[in-house]
């Protein structure tokens, strides 16, 4: 196996499990981030992420001196820029490429002929080549012969990231031929999966659509809640049983979308064609508006009445992580607060922060209603018993995660939310 010098630039949820993991099959690994606290925790050897396996990785890495972490770029073959892609404040969200230039140009300085630069991040389509691509041009490189350049977008699960690094497929979108070969020299390091050779533009659309198919799905799903919530019909039961045709693949409904991926990569594209995308700006819309039927929902579920108390059990986008990027469960507790009508108070496992009450007995003690927005496997579970000392508290469950729960009068998750604001005792 041969050793290069990697430099990593920005060490958050993606960038960090890639770094360690190169780290980790002997490459020479420098991280590099502008944020002081992620520098100074990743310095003492502590992860500043949840993520399952990541600690005892990065423990590796450190006690084989293979992974070091700093805030200036220096001297490397291999240049990874993992860093936000954040939505730009224009109609259709357009993806902002500052960080991303940013990093580029932060390797600029000490770029070398034969030096190869990979961007992680997920971009809008054409980005490599109308935005990268002239920035190593106009230093006097030339890609593909001096310079080689790659998109090789990352495709992992949170809770999951480690594993699925080496064992997922990875696409390697390169600027030339010569480029494809180096990502999959590099990335041939550690990934077990198939290494897809394809162009830049064709490796970002690619990416862009993996979680444009899915938002899409769940916004379908999102809209039978609505449409069974008029008609009075059970969503979870339709989905279970189209489920079981062959050809049919809904996905689960929930409090809205969320995460640095499905919330923000379907904009990128509709950005970039506005008049040809009506289907994704429509389930962009509709997915956005899920926070607010759960908490019309929620008001009708205390018949409007005001100064009752609310829980919010989850905040973040998917369970068993603590990402609260662009969560839906958050974005409800923002709303809910914001109304000054209700006593908020929050609860979840997973997120440390001042406002998260920690304890769910005193979180839960006479609560009017409990609103589940999010898939934690320590929901799974929660009991009536867990209930006792709330005010009869009624129970929106939107993940149908609380399955202990069903024979418990009040529990109510999306598939009978039109019984809200009713007696309801699970059949």
């Amino acid at each position: 196996m041969f050793n290069l010098k990697i430099t990593v630039l920005g060490l958050g949820y993606i960038g960090l499990p890639t770094a360690v993991m190169f780290a980790n099959h002997k490459q020479d690994v420098y991280g590099v981030d502008v944020n002081p606290h992620v520098v100074n925790e990743l310095s003492q050897g502590r992860v500043h992420i949840e993520e399952p396996g990541l600690q005892d990785a990065l423990n590796q890495a450190l006690q084989s001196e293979t992974f070091h972490v700093g805030k200036e770029v220096t001297p490397s073959d291999v240049f990874i820029v993992s860093v936000p892609t954040p939505n730009n404040d224009d109609l259709l969200k357009s993806c902002n490429l500052d960080y991303v230039k940013s990093a580029v140009n932060m390797a600029l300085p000490v770029l070398e002929k034969g030096n190869t630069i990979i961007v992680e991040s997920t971009i809008a389509p054409r980005s490599m080549e109308d935005h990268v691509k002239p920035i190593i041009e106009e230093a006097g490189f030339q890609i593909g012969k001096d310079i080689f350049l790659v998109h090789c977008p990352e495709r992992v699960l949170p809770g999951q990231v480690l594993h699925e690094l080496i064992f997922n497929n990875r696409i390697i979108g390169g600027m030339t031929p010569a480029c494809i070969q180096k990502g999959k020299e590099i990335y041939g390091i550690f990934v077990k999966g198939e290494l897809i050779e394809t162009t830049a533009s064709a490796a970002e659309m690619s990416k862009l659509m993996e979680n444009t198919y899915r938002d899409v799905n769940i916004a379908l799903a999102n809209e039978l809640v609505k449409v069974c919530n008029e008609l009075k019909i059970d969503a979870l039961d339709v989905i279970d049983m189209a489920n079981k045709h062959p050809r049919v693949n809904l996905h689960l409904p929930g409090p809205g979308v969320g995460g640095h991926c499905l919330a923000v990569d379907p904009y990128f594209i509709a950005a970039e064609a506005p008049t040809v995308s009506p289907l994704i700006q429509t389930a962009r819309k509709i997915n956005t508006s899920m926070p607010e039927f759960v908490i019309k929902k929620a008001e009708e579920a205390l018949d409007f009445q005001f100064d009752k108390k609310i829980v919010v059990m989850g905040l973040t986008y998917k369970g068993d992580i603590d990402d609260i990027r662009e969560s839906p469960a958050m974005e409800i507790y923002e709303q809910l607060v914001a109304t000054s009508r209700y006593q908020v108070v929050a609860y979840d496992p997973h997120v440390k922060a001042a406002f998260v009450e920690t304890d769910l007995e005193a979180a839960l003690n006479q609560a009017d209603l409990v609103l589940i927005l999010t898939d934690h496997s320590e929901f799974q579970t929660l009991h009536p018993k867990d209930f006792a000392n709330t005010n009869h508290a009624h129970i929106i469950d939107t993940k149908n995660i609380a399955k202990d729960c069903y024979g418990y009068d009040g529990y109510h998750h999306l598939g009978n939310i039109s019984e809200v604001g009713q007696t309801f005792v699970h059949a």
